[in-house]
């Protein structure tokens, strides 16, 4: 089993959130662990998450605001794919109101004990947590109408089936709207092989007109991403400043590559 084999990517990915989901729980201040160049909670304004309970605003560790992106409306069935610490669950819960429901799924027991913790401290009724994976949704065909997803799906060594999985819970018509990261150009291939650097939401990333690719090859249409903050090699270094750079890569010239090719976007389609 190579080091980017499916089992090895989603084991380091499930190992980081089960740390940062404990790393939440036994924190008395509620440290902002998702905290960096442009990631975590300082990306919901103050009137968002004043309201929600303290580990579910220091849990995040997204790369945007899905819940400002997609047009959530009362009544309607949200899934929020990586569902982590809850806070984009708990934030759509409020807008799709008592008539509608919101899913959150994750494969991490930690993160899901915390999302629950969070979900009884505010109080919230119409949301239901699930464990799983975004490869294998449990949820029946066209039962969703929005799918969201915060810096998630990149994780996923197996995007084709994550994307078919989307359209096939979505109800046609439904709205897939998530924030990730996408290159704005290709990586060198020796990067893909470092583990932090998966799990850092950088080379597991695709290039955004392959993300363009899969989604229309999964069913989508009306295709549109959006960068809303492009990285450069100082905000790269930060966030690679404890990897473990093997022998044979250069690590200056290595973020040098990546300088200016990794990108937040906003992902829209439609099933």
């Amino acid at each position: 089993m190579n080091s980017s084999s499916p089992e090895v990517i989603r084991e380091a990915v499930r190992e980081r959130y089960a740390a940062a989901a404990t790393a939440v729980k036994e924190s008395s201040c509620c440290a902002d662990v998702g905290a960096g160049a442009g990631f975590g909670s300082e990306l919901y304004r103050d009137d968002q998450s004043a309201h929600l309970p303290a580990g579910a605003v220091a849990a995040s560790l997204g790369c945007g605001n899905p819940t400002m992106l997609a047009a959530i409306e009362p009544g309607q069935v949200v899934l929020d794919l990586g569902s982590g610490g809850g806070i984009d669950v708990l934030l759509s819960a409020g807008r799709v109101g008592p008539s509608g429901k919101v899913y959150g799924l994750d494969m991490t027991p930690e993160m899901l004990e915390l999302a629950r913790t969070n979900q009884a401290e505010a109080g919230v009724e119409n949301v239901e947590f699930l464990l799983g994976t975004i490869e294998d949704i449990p949820l029946p065909d066209g039962t969703v109408d929005v799918i969201i997803s915060n810096c998630v799906i990149n994780l996923s060594a197996d995007k084709d089936r994550v994307l078919r999985e989307a359209h096939r819970v979505l109800r046609p018509g439904g709205l897939f709207a998530v924030s990730d990261v996408v290159l704005r150009r290709p990586i060198p291939s020796r990067l893909h092989e470092l583990m932090a650097l998966w799990t850092g939401c950088i080379a597991g990333a695709l290039v955004d007109a392959d993300y363009r690719a899969k989604l229309a090859a999964a069913g989508f249409s009306d295709i549109e991403i959006q960068p809303t903050l492009i990285h450069d090699r100082a905000a790269i270094e930060r966030w690679a400043h404890d990897l473990e750079i093997p022998s044979d890569i250069d690590p200056v010239a290595a973020l040098d590559e990546m300088d200016g090719a990794v990108a937040n976007a906003f992902i829209r389609a439609r099933a």
